[in-house]
């Protein structure tokens, strides 16, 4: 199967609804939400995490479906979507109509780096920036956080989720894949859900470092269910797998070993 072009960042258009199917959706998905949550209920003082009366300005940057920004509008927030994918900003709309918040949600179709474009003078600045997934998918990885960081307040809030290249080459290692982890062969195949630049959770930890962001949370998503390879075994108890996951989702050496890293962070009191 071709590999991904190397000349730009990867858009979901043709991959809208396997990602809601095999990412967001069944177990997956709602591990995913459980870690998501545990980590914002320890740190962040937004409703439904914790009781407040305010209402935050939230931007989910690159955030397709909006499943987890949703449910934030759900709770009174104010919440901007962005995304390069017109099939993916579909698929969110639909909730956002089912749901009835389309007074408290906007949908952009655009780039990250081309938002400031599309917002009005008030906007420019949130007090929480979401961005699930999406470093991996880039051609500079390590260009998106000064991005996102300009969209934070002083001392605003980042949830930032990205595909772990330790747990890629584990599962195959156990796999037995040799010749791809010989070669260094990890970007995924044009049409595979695999991203195009897994990255090393340590490096990333190094740029948020770089740039003052406070580290708040850490946690591995996925810490073992992916390398569960028998199916039924996998579903045969699946509230015990989630209660597990979330147990050793911040414990070493599992957390390591997440399908996806996820770091929560707090922006400095003063621009860098």
């Amino acid at each position: 199967m071709a590999k991904e072009s190397n000349g730009q960042d990867r858009n979901f258009d043709d991959l809208a609804k396997r990602f809601k199917k095999n990412i967001y959706g069944g177990l997956k998905g709602d591990i995913r939400l459980a870690v998501l949550e545990r980590d914002c209920a320890a740190h962040l003082p937004i409703t439904p995490f914790s009781v407040s009366t305010e209402c935050w300005t939230i931007l989910d940057a690159g955030g397709g479906q909006g499943q987890f920004s949703l449910r934030l509008a759900q709770a009174g927030h104010k919440v901007v979507i962005c995304d390069i994918s017109a099939e993916m900003l579909a698929l969110a709309r639909e909730q956002v109509e089912q749901l009835g918040l389309a007074d408290r949600v906007q949908l952009i179709h655009c780039a990250i780096q081309d938002l400031p474009q599309h917002l009005s003078d008030s906007q420019q600045q949130f007090d929480f920036v979401i961005c699930h997934a999406v470093m991996e998918w880039m051609q500079e990885p390590q260009s998106l956080l000064p991005c996102l960081l300009e969209y934070i307040k002083p001392q605003g809030y980042l949830s930032l989720t990205f595909y772990n290249i330790h747990s890629l080459i584990y599962k195959n290692l156990l796999r037995t894949n040799f010749k791809k982890i010989i070669s260094k062969d990890y970007g995924g195949s044009r049409g595979s859900l695999t991203p195009i630049n897994p990255l090393e959770p340590q490096q990333v930890l190094q740029w948020t470092a770089d740039l003052q962001l406070q580290l708040l949370g850490h946690s591995g998503i996925r810490v073992f269910h992916d390398y569960i390879f028998n199916e039924e075994h996998r579903e045969r108890e699946p509230r015990t797998l989630l209660e597990l996951e979330l147990e050793f989702s911040q414990q070493e050496p599992y957390r390591s070993l997440g399908r996806y890293v996820h770091l929560l962070l707090r922006a400095p009191a003063k621009a860098v």
